[in-house]
This record gives structure tokens, C-alpha cells and sequence, in this order.
């Protein structure tokens, strides 16, 4: 009897074990192909990891501080809570001022952005080769200018004594050069720096969405001629449903560039703190970090900022995945 059951027993261990190994053998083989994007990506995230996360959490804790000039001589922390956001957001000039001038000037140039793009991504798909070639390299070169060279560019057009706005005016007898600054007055400001944002940014949407006109098979607003729809129509039914994503992408990418906006702001007269009406977030941090040497509270403005922009980005992220979900 004991010789009958003993076979059995060494049969069913045997079975059992080679059962489990390719079971083991595929959860490993899943793990490796799970973990080789981690591996090439790897190299890449230590390198954000030092230049990006670690800044970062240095900002966060900075906010977290009294930090001046003292701190920076003796290099201790001064730790003091929430006092640098109670402070900021309890502040009228950040209701008021800042944040009005942030959220309605990052959102104004968002939307004239993306709709000048547009619409020269629609003047080249008309256009033939050689004027396409030679339309492309102007607005190309709108945006390979630096930041800096265009605002000051901006800024010698709209010079109150000898710019061509100031000089032009002047001729027709509607203003007195000697008495009207583009500059002082808070919308004067941010019409001029509206301009310029706009100008420097419109050619990537213009590019970017051109690009996307060429993946619209011809065959779709040929039969909506043949039904007689007229070209808005042919917009709003064909053109932007086929590529809604690649508007969401350059609004979601103008939107992050709008709302930092700084060097556009900070060259401006006036810009740099002498006129606080025209304050945005981006310039009040750097000048209560660099002009008051208060690295604490221009600390805890970044983070505001930032946290800002991450909740923009995220509903324009969200709505997007929806969109793809949905085709």
C-alpha cells in the first residue's frame, strides 16, 4: 500500500512546481517589461531630479522661512510657518493688483495667441509653395527673436517722445508726445506688453496647428463643399473637431508660457517695480527676492505661482485625455 501512495505523492509535488514556474517565470518576464522604461528613462529623470525637483523643494522651504540677507550671511533657516502666505493672501494688492494683472493678461494673450495662429495657419494652407516658404520664414523669425531684443523693439515703437506710435499720433494732431507715457497707465502697459507676447508667440501656434491642417484627409471638406457649407462652417464641423487635440496642446503650452511671463513685463518702464500697478506674480517674486532681499516671501509668491499654474494645467490636461477617450 505505502509503495502506491508514495508515486502519487511525488507526481503531484513534481506537477505542482512545474505548474507554478511559468507562472513565476511570466509575472518576472512582466515585472522587466514593466521596469526597462523606468531604465532608459532613468538617465533623463536624474538629470531633472538635479536641475528642476531639487530647486524646487528649496523654493518650498524657503517659504517656509524668514529668509534675508542675514540668513544668507550666517546660513541658518529661520523658520516661521504659514506667515509668508498668510501675509501675501491676506495683501489687497495681490486681489487687487497682481493676480488681475496675471490671470486677465496670461488669458488675453492665450486667446489672441491662439487665434492669430490660426489664422495665418490658415493663410498658408492657401497659399502656394514659394509664398508658403517665404510666409513661413518671416513669422519664423518673429519667433527665433530673443525676448529681449523684441521688447525693447516694442518699447522704441511705443516711446513717448520719438517712437513711431508717439511720432505718428503727433502728426495727425490726436496727442501731445510731451505729456502721454504709453507706459504709466496700467492698460496702456499691458496692451503694449500684449503685443509683444502675442508677436513673439503666435508663429509656433501658427506652425504647430498648420501642421495639423495637413492630416485632414481633402476628401472631408470636398464633400462639405458638395453640401454646400460655407467656410466657417467648414471650420467649426470639420476642421476643428479632426484636430481639437492640437489646439488643446498650444493652448495648454501658451497657457504655462502666458501665465510666467517675466522678461516681457520686467524691461518694460516701469515694470520693474517702480510702477507697482503693473506687477504680475512672476515680477513681484523677483522683486521682493532680489530688490527687497525678503527671499522668503518672493519664495512663497513663486509657489503660489506655480501651484497656480499647475491646477490650469492639469484641467487642460484632463480635458484633453477626455478628448482622446472619446474618439
Amino acid at each position: 500500500m505505502a509503495t502506491g501512495v508514495e508515486p502519487r505523492r511525488v507526481e503531484k509535488g513534481l506537477g505542482g512546481g512545474d505548474a507554478a514556474r511559468p507562472g513565476w517565470r511570466r509575472r518576472a518576464a512582466r515585472a522587466r517589461r514593466a521596469l526597462r522604461p523606468w531604465l532608459l528613462l532613468a538617465p533623463a529623470l536624474a538629470v531633472l531630479a538635479v536641475l528642476l525637483l531639487w530647486p524646487l523643494i528649496r523654493v518650498g522651504m524657503l517659504s517656509f522661512q524668514d529668509y534675508g540677507l542675514r540668513e544668507i550671511n550666517t546660513g541658518e533657516s529661520n523658520y516661521n510657518g504659514v506667515d509668508n502666505y498668510r501675509e501675501i493672501l491676506t495683501d489687497s494688492f495681490l486681489w487687487d493688483t497682481v493676480l488681475p494683472n496675471t490671470v486677465l493678461f496670461a488669458f488675453t494673450c492665450v486667446a489672441l495667441t491662439v487665434v492669430v495662429g490660426t489664422l495665418v495657419a490658415l493663410l498658408l494652407q492657401r497659399l502656394g509653395r514659394v509664398w508658403r516658404v517665404i510666409c513661413s520664414t518671416a513669422i519664423m523669425t518673429a519667433w527665433a527673436m530673443p525676448a529681449v531684443t523684441g521688447t525693447y523693439v516694442w518699447i522704441w515703437i511705443f516711446d513717448p517722445l520719438d517712437g513711431v506710435v508717439s511720432g505718428g499720433l503727433d502728426g495727425l494732431g490726436l496727442i501731445e508726445p510731451r505729456e502721454t507715457n504709453w507706459f504709466a497707465d496700467r492698460w496702456s502697459f499691458y496692451a503694449i506688453a500684449t503685443l509683444n507676447v502675442v508677436h513673439h508667440g503666435f508663429p509656433f501656434v501658427a506652425i504647430t496647428v498648420f501642421a495639423g491642417l495637413l492630416t485632414i484627409p481633402r476628401e472631408l471638406p470636398e464633400a462639405a463643399i458638395v453640401d454646400g457649407a460655407n467656410a466657417w462652417q467648414r471650420f467649426w464641423r470639420i476642421t476643428v473637431p479632426t484636430i481639437r487635440p492640437v489646439f488643446m496642446v498650444v493652448t495648454i503650452l501658451s497657457t504655462i508660457w502666458d501665465f510666467k511671463v517675466f522678461t516681457q513685463l520686467y524691461l518694460m518702464p516701469g515694470g520693474a517695480g517702480s510702477n507697482p500697478d503693473v506687477l504680475n506674480l512672476g515680477v513681484w517674486s523677483y522683486i521682493q527676492s532680489f530688490s527687497r532681499n525678503e527671499y522668503g516671501m518672493g519664495a512663497a509668491i513663486a509657489v503660489l505661482l506655480t501651484l497656480l499654474l499647475l491646477a490650469i494645467t492639469v484641467v487642460y490636461v484632463r480635458a484633453l485625455f477626455k478628448e482622446r477617450d472619446d474618439l
